[in-house]
């Protein structure tokens, strides 16, 4: 099964508060190298960092990344960006634009990019971290990026399992950091998280319900419509 000792992990968004903490959690479990990506990378003060200046939206960055990181063996799509609104008719052109740039294109081109690297090595890893939005869609694009980027991991999965590399989806509701500051419900705290998502990594999972909401949004799935989405009897009344 797959094992973080030894890997070289790419981690994108590195400086947000979920990348933050894959990339320390990475390295207390044995990690050689963390690629710490961002479009602004810091610096680390520890040289088993590398900072990597990394743009998942722009292809010649991807392409820079792939040449100056040759030798990763587990793939963090983490970077993502959110809305102002919800609605996906009141969403600007331009938040549209960048969610599936961000949200689903980058990472998806990522994969692409890395999938002959990762082939070529024992034990490789991508990591795509969905939402519980993937499955419920009452945040407009951003929850149509996360269900797109759900369904490529399932096509990823399939296709780079012959070769060998292990695809985990991860799906998760508000998480405490600054992109759900203005959410009221419980919150996964991002270290506990990474810490659920790297254990089932190490366990040969494929796929991460890391909180109760995206359990029970998933197992709504095989229920009426009108059940996920009670709203729907309202607009009928």
């Amino acid at each position: 099964m797959p094992a973080l000792n030894g890997a070289v992990v790419l981690v994108t968004g590195a400086n947000g508060g979920i990348g933050t903490h894959f990339v320390h959690e990475a390295l207390a479990r044995g990690a050689a190298k963390v690629y710490a990506t961002a479009r602004t990378p810091r610096d680390w003060n520890d040289e088993r960092i590398v900072p990597l200046t990394l743009d998942v939206t722009d292809a010649e960055s991807i392409r820079a990344a792939v040449a100056a990181a040759p030798d990763v063996t587990v793939l963090i799509n983490n970077a993502g960006t959110s809305v102002s609104s919800t609605g996906i008719l009141t969403q600007s052109d331009a938040e549209i634009r960048a969610n599936v740039e961000t949200n689903f294109l980058g990472p998806l081109f990522l994969a692409r990019a890395f999938a002959p690297i990762l082939s070529s090595r024992d034990e490789s890893v991508i990591i795509d971290i969905h939402s519980l939005l993937s499955w419920y869609a009452v945040a407009g694009i951003y929850s149509a990026t996360k269900a797109a980027l759900w369904s490529a991991t399932n096509s990823l999965r399939l296709e780079l399992a012959p070769e060998g590399v292990h695809v985990v989806g991860v799906h998760v509701g508000y998480v405490d950091t600054p992109m759900a500051a203005h959410a009221t419900d419980p919150k996964t705290q991002p270290g506990d998280l990474v810490r659920t998502v790297f254990d089932a990594v190490e366990a040969g999972e494929y796929e991460v319900l890391a909180d109760q909401g995206s359990v029970q949004v998933k197992a709504g799935l095989s229920a009426p419509i009108e059940a996920l989405y009670p709203q729907l009897k309202a607009a009928n009344v």
